[in-house]
């Protein structure tokens, strides 16, 4: 094991990159530092930028080996981000770097290794009871855009598996006639598709939503950003804005719940990404938890089933340490 020491660990997004440093196997994550993705022309300048940083502080040794999670779907050696402009082989960079093995997973793949061990100082509850141990986690977020995983448990075995897939791109629904007419405004919006994560549950759904409700009241839309749109919204300047943040929410709980029936996630609902938790008190007053138990008859199924938002520093790091 020590041979695969100094380890890189990473958490690229479609707007930051989270770098770390890991000596050794019981050692803990050092030097984090989160670098601006648009500031690179690929990750092989991003992870140089940073070792020239980092390593007069550790000794000047190399990492041998590197675990990376990447808002991307992981299908072959190639791999060009959905939402940034990095494109890259994975062992070309391998090679570039002088790594002896570099393993990229997908960003919430890597989170969801993280959910067995985090601290319950790092999670807000939001409904729901206890969690059933043996039973599936379920884990999506909303940031550039919607990641979404799980853990299913290894029968009598304590371990976990962690799942992979694209649900963010799923089509959006509408829960009611109200939501009808916004998902109406929002295909003349996004034409072709109107994913989960374009739609709604991202920083792009959020602005999509603003626009939508300002459609929809005959109002002259702002050039806002979905940091814009937050913060109108926290503090009540803008209905427009207060509304579509709302409409996210309650969109959040749709998702969550389907996710949480599809896996049967008695073992907890998980939201991270870089939207939710900045909402504090907002979302716990929201639509959230009303929506996800809103399933007809399998509304006192999902009322037993806790939400918790992650508010751990780097938890994708402590993923990409147990992967």
């Amino acid at each position: 094991m020590s041979a695969r020491y100094p380890r890189l660990l990473g958490d690229v997004g479609g707007t930051n990159a989270r770098l770390a440093l890991q000596q050794a196997p019981d050692a803990p994550i050092e030097h984090i530092v989160n670098l601006p993705c648009k500031d690179f022309a690929g990750p092989q300048q991003a992870i140089e930028h940073y070792l020239a940083h980092v390593l007069p502080h550790t000794g000047g040794m190399r990492p041998r080996s590197g675990v990376v999670g990447i808002a991307n779907p992981i299908l072959d050696d190639h791999i060009a981000l959905t939402n940034a402009h990095w494109a890259f082989s994975i062992s070309a960079l391998r090679d570039a770097l002088g790594l002896e093995s570099l393993r990229f997973l997908n960003d919430f793949t890597v989170l969801a290794l993280s959910l067995p061990g985090l601290p319950a100082s790092d999670l807000v509850q939001v409904g729901g009871t206890e969690p059933m141990p043996d039973k599936a986690k379920a884990l999506l977020g909303a940031g550039t855009g919607l990641g979404v995983s799980g853990l299913v448990p290894v029968p009598g075995t304590g371990q976990w598996v962690p799942l992979e897939g694209e649900g963010g791109h799923v089509t959006l629904p509408a829960f009611d006639e109200e939501e009808a007419r916004v998902l109406s405004a929002l295909r003349a919006l996004l034409p072709g598709h109107v994913s989960a994560e374009r739609g709604a549950l991202s920083g792009q759904g959020l602005q999509a939503l603003y626009q939508a409700h300002c459609r929809l009241a005959g109002a002259t839309a702002e050039s806002l950003s979905p940091a814009d749109v937050t913060q109108h919204a926290l503090d009540g300047s803008d209905a427009h804005c207060v509304a579509a943040l709302n409409t996210f929410c309650a969109m959040m709980g749709t998702v969550a719940a389907d996710l949480a029936l599809t896996l049967g996630a008695q073992g907890g609902v998980y939201i991270g990404g870089g939207i939710v938790p900045r909402l504090g008190d907002f979302f716990l007053h929201s639509p959230f938890r009303a929506r996800f138990e809103s399933k007809g008859r399998f509304g006192a199924y999902l009322a037993r089933i806790p939400v918790y938002v992650i508010h751990s520093a780097y938890p994708a790091l402590i993923g990409a340490s147990r992967a």
